[in-house]
């Protein structure tokens, strides 16, 4: 901007919210949600200021504007909501707004009963010069406002002091102001908008070659299909398999991580590649690649998904080893370097190596994977440890992907250090998995989720909450047996809009470890085939229906927006509720943490922030027991047996009174 220009600008934007990284960075939201921005916007002097919202979606040329409301002490707010997948432009303008000045400077010498006579004129000349910037109709209201303020015998000087401050007019004016020296912000930011599966579902994990009910030693794709049914039924959105690709045989891994495999063993479905075919192929023994789009299609006939892992490794045998070495390390004997983690060794696993020479068709290639997938019908994708590739390849490789198809979803498996995998949230990772495993005490759960949910975390990074992996059994479920699931259940589908399962293992409450202080399991399904018996006494099946089933039937829990904890003068207890905006659905969860022993105590709640009135009783329904109270006031007793069900999630409901005194509760 010309310096002389820019020294008629008088308004400061500062302080802009949400805007990650100076906008290095997007925020995130999905269809249909708010963009609620605030700035401290201020001018020298104590003229009125005007400030819009600018917005536009990525594919439009055009701006739309929202209006932005002085909220004190210097501090606006502007929203805008966004209606199509994609991304979003935004951006503030504010000005000195002279006729609002004026305006505000006119009511202030009415109260003080001066003569306005020569203030109306000056007001009149403000409004000659917008409609001489103004066409049509509204130029002519304009013009015969003007002269109506400013002509005159001293006679009609109140009506026409009445007439200045007309509502109407000031709309008007409003709708044509004089932005000539208006300051913009000086970063257009930006926002991705992604499905409403990126913020809210539930997903299931399962080795397809150990599906339920298969008539094969080996499960198949087909297998998978029978069992489709019984997932939908129990609420899940998204169905994840571990890779699906051929196994190496060099150095396979057997049962409990065993390196010395027996023959028949299965290995590690990590262990990609063989003489079949690499990461464009499918293990022979689940079927072919006709089987897999059909079980795509099957599966979004019944609302689920099918997610796939995306692991950058790869086995000895792995074609791109025989085809490009110069994409991994070598070691000084001239051999490939393995996979290790001292003193741990895995000679089953190449790593890639992302400084090498040809790094740019490594990029490539591996693009060249997520494409292929997304042509067999896959728009959801587990991302493996993405820690440990390199960061700039995943801004570029998420961002191609996304300019192509904006629809798909990436879930990061970065259990690494905060600032890694915060990085990896703000790079393009939709959402990701987290420390939730091992936040088990009241104080690690209200520390933890108010730093994702009232923190500027929340405008970038979507945790999906994960009790149990293939990975990891925590020490929590390893000694609380069944009540330890059910508890960690309740809390992951009820602290998170997004949350999955290990599935089998976590239905039937598998927690024996292959060894003391580990969180790996005996006889680990990711070296071997599990029959599982998902009928066996003592399995969750119903429970996890039942509170998927709450989540799809309340708003309330398809969101952390409005997360809040309440006091229970027991630690062992933790209670917190979400509300829809309007908090025309309120969901009060309290949860015993202790596995062991029944937990009561006294339960303190804010209801002005759930909107109940502390005069009036209101009901609390139990939806998972189906058990109905009557609540009087902030306090009230609560009491968890963990060997029943550890955890009560209430529906609070207000009591209305009709007009012929009939009470009910909404």
């Amino acid at each position: 901007m010309d310096q002389i220009e820019h020294g008629r600008l008088r308004v400061a934007i500062e302080a802009v919210a949400p805007e990650i990284d100076g906008g290095r960075h997007p925020i995130k939201r999905v269809i249909g949600e708010k963009v609620v921005v605030e700035a401290d916007i201020f001018a020298d002097g104590h003229d009125a200021l005007s400030a819009v919202l600018k917005f536009r979606h990525a594919q439009s040329a055009d701006w739309s504007e929202s209006p932005m409301s002085p909220l004190g002490n210097d501090r606006w707010r502007g929203e805008f909501t966004v209606q199509r997948i994609g991304s979003y432009r935004y951006t503030l303008e504010a000005w000195v707004d002279h006729f609002k000045s004026w305006r505000n400077d006119l009511q202030k010498r009415i109260q003080a009963e001066q003569d306005v006579s020569v203030e109306l004129r000056a007001g009149a000349r403000l409004v000659e010069e917008t409609a001489a910037r103004t066409n049509g109709e509204d130029a002519q209201l304009l013009r015969a406002w003007a002269k109506e303020i400013s002509t005159g015998d001293p006679a009609t000087l109140p009506q026409r002091t009445q007439r200045a401050l007309d509502n109407a007019m000031a709309g008007l004016m409003a709708k044509h102001p004089d932005r000539r020296f208006a300051t913009r912000h000086a970063a257009e930011l930006c926002v991705v908008v992604e499905p409403v599966l990126a913020r809210f579902g539930a997903w299931y994990e399962m080795f397809p070659r150990s599906c339920p009910g298969r008539a094969t030693a080996h499960g198949t794709f087909k297998d998978v299909e029978a069992h489709l049914p019984r997932i939908a039924e129990m609420g899940f959105d998204v169905l994840y398999f571990p890779p699906i690709h051929p196994i190496g045989s060099a150095f396979r891994k057997g049962k409990n991580n065993n390196p010395l495999c027996r023959p028949g063993e299965p290995g590690s479905p990590w262990g990609i590649g063989s003489a079949e075919g690499g990461h464009k192929s499918i293990h022979p023994e689940l079927g072919t690649l006709k089987d897999f789009r059909r079980l795509v299609q099957k599966g979004r006939a019944m609302k689920i998904e099918i997610a796939l892992d995306i692991a950058w490794q790869c086995s000895p045998d792995h074609p791109w080893v025989r085809e490009h070495p110069e994409w991994f390390k070598k070691r000084p004997d001239g051999s490939i370097q393995y996979a290790e983690n001292p003193p741990k060794k895995y000679e089953d696993i190449y790593p890639l190596d992302f400084e090498c020479d040809d790094w740019r068709g490594l990029w490539q290639e591996l693009k060249s994977v997520i494409d292929f997938w997304i042509e067999q019908g896959v728009r959801v994708f587990r991302v493996d440890n993405p820690h440990t590739k390199a960061l700039w390849f995943w801004e570029w490789m998420l961002g191609e992907v996304r300019g192509a198809h904006p629809e798909v979803i990436f879930l990061s498996e970065a259990f690494t250090r905060p600032k890694l995998m915060y990085l990896l949230a703000k790079l393009g990772f939709t959402q990701s998995y987290n420390y939730f495993p091992w936040r088990n005490t009241k104080g690690e759960l209200t520390d933890y989720f108010k730093e994702l949910t009232r923190t500027s975390v929340r405008e970038f990074f979507r945790a999906n909450l994960w009790p149990n992996t293939p990975d990891i059994l925590t020490q929590y479920l390893q000694y609380g047996g069944r009540p330890a699931f059910m508890t960690r259940l309740v809390l992951a589908a009820t602290l998170g809009a997004s949350y999955g399962l290990y599935g089998p293992a976590f239905e039937l409450c598998v927690n024996k470890a292959r060894e003391i202080n580990s969180e790996e399991y005996l006889n680990s399904e990711k070296y071997e085939i599990k029959d599982w018996d998902l009928n066996q006494a003592g399995n969750l099946t119903d429970l996890i229906t039942r509170v998927n089933r709450i989540r799809r039937e309340n708003p309330a829990l398809q969101s952390n927006d409005h997360l809040e904890f309440h006091t229970v003068d027991n630690e062992q207890i933790i209670a917190y509720s979400k509300a829809t905006e309007k908090s025309d659905n309120v969901i009060l969860t309290v949860v015993n943490l202790d596995p062991h022993h029944v937990q009561n105590g006294w339960l303190a709640l804010s209801l002005d922030e759930l909107g109940i009135e502390p005069a009036n009783a209101f009901q609390v329904h139990d939806l998972l027991t189906g058990e109905r109270h009557l609540w009087h006031g902030a306090r009230n007793y609560v009491q968890l047996n963990p060997a029943f069900v550890p955890a009560a999630i209430f529906r609070l409901r207000r009591r209305i009174r009709t007009e012929r005194d009939f009470d009910y509760f909404l």
